[in-house]
């Protein structure tokens, strides 16, 4: 794992966006990452918040993986968020 990334345990649900959003620290920099319940779901399966944040937890290695190469390929949103899709 590239050591100027790191992902803090602090994921939580978002409602405004419908996803679980999560911190990560690139070189001392805080920024957001995504996943909507949508995504979730169709990946992993589960139905509603408490699932999914479950979900999440129990894959956290492979979408934070996944997560730190868009953050390399900087391919964040137009929010300045990096989604997971």
């Amino acid at each position: 794992m590239n050591q100027a990334i790191q992902f803090p345990d602090r994921e939580e649900w978002d409602e405004r966006h419908n996803a679980i959003c999560f911190p990560a620290l690139v070189n001392g920099f805080q920024i957001t990452c995504a996943i909507s319940g949508k995504t979730v779901a169709s990946r992993y399966g589960g139905d509603g918040v408490n699932k999914w944040l479950e979900l999440f937890r129990a894959h956290r290695w492979d979408l934070e993986e996944e997560v730190q190469d868009l953050i390399l390929d900087e391919q964040e949103g137009d929010q300045g968020w990096f989604w997971l899709s």
